[in-house]
């Protein structure tokens, strides 16, 4: 088996010209070494597609909205019907490669992920906003008891519900899709061949670590330096730090910069972790009162 991995970003280019956006599709495969992943020059990942951006909704109805929507929509899944088309059958029936033993095998190029921030996997996967991709669970219970467990979402079940229901049963139907968050036939990989929908969703690095887990970490750190006065002293070791490649001179306190600025979100945790020593090193306060607010928390 070759895992194939697919990468997708939505992205916003200008303002005020036409709000140009660019959605480039991306792949690569999952047996590649990170350092050669992390290599640029070694092109580990390949262009598939430019997907064309949908208008906007022209606002002049309900009807009209919905109607542009579907048609988004299917335009959207014969696009991606067409960018995936040649893995469907190397899926069934193998290909022959060269493998990295200098050997030739029958391979099985399968997707078995698709990076992309949560937004753009509602999108893709057809699912609303506060909507699971991994499970049903109702958005109502989101965030509730951990040891319960739900039913992974199944793409073909949800489409024989969706063609196969009397029309007294309409209002139920829709009823019981708007509760998991489900938008009927929208999920644009269901129908690959040995593709689960649900189980090509990862954890996205930015959103998810970036600007999750370490966003709390951060509210419990202000506590300690709150608590102790030393923020100003955080702030100017943060403006402090020299420039080095990719990066330059911040200019505001940590607490000026927005969280949705990718570049300084992606850049927080390195820096973070410097500035930690600058002020250790120069005695302001001590590793143990660290240890000592850590171990209260």
């Amino acid at each position: 088996m070759v895992p194939i991995i697919g990468l997708s970003d939505q992205t916003h280019l200008t303002n005020f010209s036409g709000d140009k956006k660019a959605w480039p599709v991306y792949m690569t495969i999952g047996n590649i070494l990170s350092r050669t992943r992390s290599s640029p020059a070694k092109m580990p990942m390949l262009l598939l597609a430019l997907v064309p951006v949908p208008p906007k909704f022209t606002g002049e109805s309900a009807r009209a909205n919905e109607a542009q929507g579907k048609t988004n929509a299917h335009v959207l899944q014969a696009l991606f019907d067409l960018v995936l088309a040649p893995l469907q059958q190397v899926a069934q029936e193998g290909t022959v490669m060269d493998c990295a033993d200098s050997k030739r095998g029958l391979c099985f190029p399968i997707l078995s992920a698709w990076i992309a921030d949560y937004a753009e996997h509602a999108g893709l996967q057809g699912i609303g906003s506060k909507s699971c991709p991994k499970c049903e669970v109702p958005c109502e219970e989101l965030g509730g008891d951990p040891r319960r467990m739900y039913e992974t979402p199944d793409y073909m079940v949800y489409r024989e519900k969706a063609l196969r229901h009397l029309p007294a049963e309409a209002a139920g139907i829709a009823e019981y899709f708007q509760r998991l968050g489900v938008k009927i036939g929208n999920n644009l990989f269901m129908g690959l061949d040995r593709v689960s929908p649900a189980d090509l969703h990862k954890l996205d690095l930015l959103h998810n670590i970036y600007l999750g887990f370490f966003k709390h970490m951060m509210e419990c750190v202000e506590g300690f330096l709150k608590k102790h006065k030393r923020q100003q002293a955080f702030n100017d070791a943060w403006k402090e730090i020299p420039p080095y490649p990719g990066f330059s001179v911040l200019q505001k306190a940590y607490r000026k910069i927005t969280m949705a600025r990718k570049r300084d979100a992606q850049s927080r945790p390195l820096n973070f972790s410097r500035i930690c020593v600058r002020i250790v090193k120069s005695g302001q306060f001590s590793v143990s009162g660290f240890q000592e607010r850590f171990e209260v928390s």
